[in-house]
């Protein structure tokens, strides 16, 4: 009877362990272009280095959170998982819909000289300094604020150049009520604003 009585006590501890924690929500991120671009692979090639990506954010495994008007906080991460992932799987189905082929090349130091021993017509690479969406609702609403920078690298071999984008952007909105798939919305809309301006004139 003690084992059992015991076991309840467990059993209740967890559940209000994990009610008292809050949330972790999945962001599905994806790119989709609106419209085409007919000059990309005149610029870019027809075969692409992917370098690796580097995230540079202090939190890397949260993308933001959200605040209730009760209640504990909950979390939003990026699908899949981590976000370099999420940035580069999409671009690769963009890309390959433009007829670029994409290859990993894990080590890239950058440098203009270093183009010359590519074996791809180009390469990129992304730098993300800040990937964050944070929402917080109040008497009349939720509030939610999203902040994306990041750096673009493109190495173009036969240009033997290296072009070079910043990119920060924000974005505030006032909605009558939050869930996860508003604030997934209002990201790629970000996303989509962001390449959508990059491969209409990489460089």
């Amino acid at each position: 009877m003690r084992s059992v009585r015991w076991g309840w006590i467990l059993l209740s501890s967890l559940f209000l362990f994990s009610c008292g924690g809050g949330l972790t929500y999945p962001l599905y991120l994806r790119y989709q272009p609106p419209k085409e671009f007919p000059g990309l692979q005149q610029k870019m090639g027809s075969i692409l280095a992917m370098a690796a990506f580097k995230d540079e954010r202090r939190e890397k495994f949260y993308i933001g959170y959200h605040t209730p008007l009760q209640g504990s906080t909950n979390h939003f991460k990026s699908s899949p998982v981590p976000l370099v992932e999420a940035l580069q799987d999409s671009l690769i189905q963009v890309l390959s819909r433009h007829g670029i082929k994409t290859l990993p090349f894990p080590d890239w130091d950058g440098k203009p000289e270093s183009l010359k021993d590519l074996e791809t017509d180009s390469i990129l690479q992304i730098r993300i300094i800040e990937f964050w969406t944070r929402g917080r609702a109040t008497a009349v609403g939720t509030r939610i604020k999203t902040s994306i920078q990041m750096v673009i690298h493109l190495g173009v071999k036969q240009e033997r150049k290296v072009y070079t984008r910043n990119v920060n952007v924000e974005k505030e909105v006032t909605v009558p009520r939050s869930t996860p798939d508003r604030v997934e919305e209002i990201i790629n809309q970000m996303l989509a604003d962001i390449f959508d301006s990059y491969f209409s004139n990489p460089y």
